[in-house]
């Protein structure tokens, strides 16, 4: 899916010692006061790998449970990042997606952002994790919380019908583009259906064809008639598949300037995009990030968050990997 050579900013830390790390997270939470820096300092410079290794020697050599005993110490927004770097990538990415479908209401970027980047393989493992942790289909409750030619598109996603990398068939690709002009901008209204089937079906390598023919047929680009076209969560999510057809990098740099830009924070969605994306692609990110606003994500970073949140998040953000 991914066409760039990807830069984690976490890497496995070279001189890990599990012991070493869970004596010294012991010592920081123990007594009056915590030592979050002391926290901060490992937990953001070890890889997830290795901080399931703490936790798993912690237990044994003190008999408790390490995210309880952070719970314990740490609150508010510093704890959601740490208490994130603790449960593996899938766990955490379906810890997000309950949250985003909880209570009253349901968060459908969040679930656009987790559900549209994804690959058949991770979609697949996501939904097995899912059900394992909370008993109940990912696309049950998927179905439960949106409406309409959302749902149908994102129960097209969950169920990873896409066709895998690699699959493209050229022939059929100004056929796509046809189909998918006809169905928007040559006609009153839009038939959705059509949108939904090509879109959450084909390869990214066969949509990025079609997104070309699509400028010969039309005379103009898919966004623009997506724009023009659908409205709401769908509009949301075509276009993050769009943009992870053209450069997925794009996709999160906008998400973190989206959670960022006007009045108050979106701290979910920009801890979320850093802890998920950190031993992924986060060094590329950054990069994406200043070319297209001319500013350091840390920079922005450290404008919107303080404390021990912010230092959590920068130390991500910096990691260990150079």
């Amino acid at each position: 899916m991914n066409y760039y050579r990807p830069e984690p900013t976490v890497v496995p830390f070279s001189g890990f010692n599990a012991a070493e790390d869970g004596a010294a997270l012991r010592q920081a939470m123990k007594g009056l006061g915590t030592d979050e820096q002391a926290i901060i300092d490992i937990l953001t410079k070890r890889s997830n790998n290795q901080r399931q290794q703490i936790s798993k020697w912690f237990t044994e050599e003190y008999g408790r449970d390490l995210i309880k005993d952070l719970k314990s110490e740490l609150g508010g927004k510093f704890e959601d990042v740490i208490i994130g770097l603790m449960s593996p990538p899938v766990e955490y990415l379906c810890q997000q997606l309950n949250k985003a479908m909880k209570g009253a209401g349901c968060d459908e970027m969040a679930l656009i952002e987790i559900l549209c980047t994804r690959s058949n393989k991770e979609i697949k493992e996501i939904n097995e994790t899912y059900e394992r942790l909370y008993n109940r289909p990912l696309a049950e409750h998927v179905c439960s919380e949106t409406k309409s030619d959302f749902r149908r598109f994102l129960t097209l996603v969950v169920t990873a019908v896409r066709n895998p990398p690699g699959h493209v068939t050229p022939e059929k690709a100004k056929e796509q583009a046809e189909a998918l002009y006809a169905a928007g901008e040559a006609k009153l209204g839009t038939n959705e259906e059509v949108f939904n089937k090509i879109m959450a079906h084909e390869s990214y390598e066969q949509l990025r064809l079609v997104f070309d023919e699509y400028k010969n047929v039309s005379g103009r680009t898919i966004e623009q008639a997506i724009k023009d076209e659908l409205g709401g969560p769908l509009h949301d999510a075509m276009m993050a598949v769009i943009q992870c057809v053209q450069n997925p990098l794009t996709f999160y740099a906008k998400q973190l300037q989206n959670a960022m830009a006007g009045l108050g924070t979106n701290d979910t969605t920009l801890i979320r995009i850093i802890v998920s994306r950190c031993e992924i692609d986060l060094g590329n990110i950054k990069k994406e990030y200043e070319r297209l606003y001319g500013k350091t994500l840390e920079s922005v970073v450290k404008a919107e968050a303080s404390g021990n949140y912010e230092s959590a998040l920068l130390g991500l953000i910096d990691g260990n990997a150079s």
